[in-house]
Parts: structure tokens; sequence; C-alpha cells
């Protein structure tokens, strides 16, 4: 991480854990289902419902942090993915903080959203993370 993302007291700003968390589901869309991310330049929409994350332990400018996604919970047209924050240090990962984001699949029409199902790419990419992170994202404070 750097400087930008902290605050004058020198610890990361909260509203950068929620920035990681969509660098963290973009990087997987490209990644493990990049005909759902090209979509979204199109008609299809990933609306954000809900999000949250609870904080830890604070972290601070220098410091190198890992994100880890995986599959929360999967629904007709909804998927929650949970996120757990590490702080890396000495070869050792300390949780700093755990977020969830909910999104819903949409598709864009002239009389406005529409729920869609989960995109079968999606759903496909998404099984395998039930139980296990699906991406890690390092960052450097």
């Amino acid at each position: 991480m750097t400087l930008e993302e902290t605050n004058l007291v020198g610890n990361v700003y909260f509203s950068n854990y929620f920035l990681w968390q969509g660098h963290c589901r973009e990087r997987f869309l490209a990644e493990r289902a990049p005909g759902v991310f090209r979509a979204l330049r199109e008609d299809f929409a990933m609306v954000t419902v809900s999000s949250r994350c609870d904080f830890l332990a604070e972290l601070y400018a220098a410091e190198e942090v890992e994100v880890r996604m995986s599959l929360g919970a999967h629904g007709a047209n909804k998927v929650t993915m949970l996120f757990d924050y590490y702080r890396l240090q000495d070869r050792t990962a300390q949780l700093v903080a755990r977020g969830e984001q909910t999104i819903a699949c949409m598709r864009r029409t002239a009389e406005g959203m529409e729920p869609i199902d989960v995109p079968g790419e999606l759903a496909e990419a998404l099984r395998p993370y039930e139980r296990e992170p699906a991406l890690a994202v390092d960052r450097s404070v």
C-alpha cells in the first residue's frame, strides 16, 4: 500500500478496503470468467446490493496486504463473495479484516434494469471456490 491509501494518522483509510474488494472481484472476472467481464461493456450489469467490512486490526503505510476472495452464497440472480484481508509479515499472514459483498446480476433494457440469472460462465467459475479463496490480490501499503 502507499501513503495515498492512508489518512493523516498513517493508517489505511476504511474506504480502501471496499476499493480492494472491487479490484479482487474484477480480477477474478477477467481471469476466470472473461466472457462475463466483456459482457459488462454491453447490457449485462453486476449491481452491488450490499457490502460490509469488519476491521480487526489497523494497517499502515508500507505494509503488504493480501486480499482473498471466496464464494459465500449463490442464488438465482445473486452472488455473495467473502473477503479476508491479511497483513503479510515475515512469512506470516495475520487476519486484519473480513468483508462481504453481494451482487445482483441485471440486464440493462430501455425500461431500466431487470434481474437475470447468474451467467453460466460465472457460476462455473465460482464453483471451485465455495470453501477456498478464489483469488488473492497482494497490495503494498
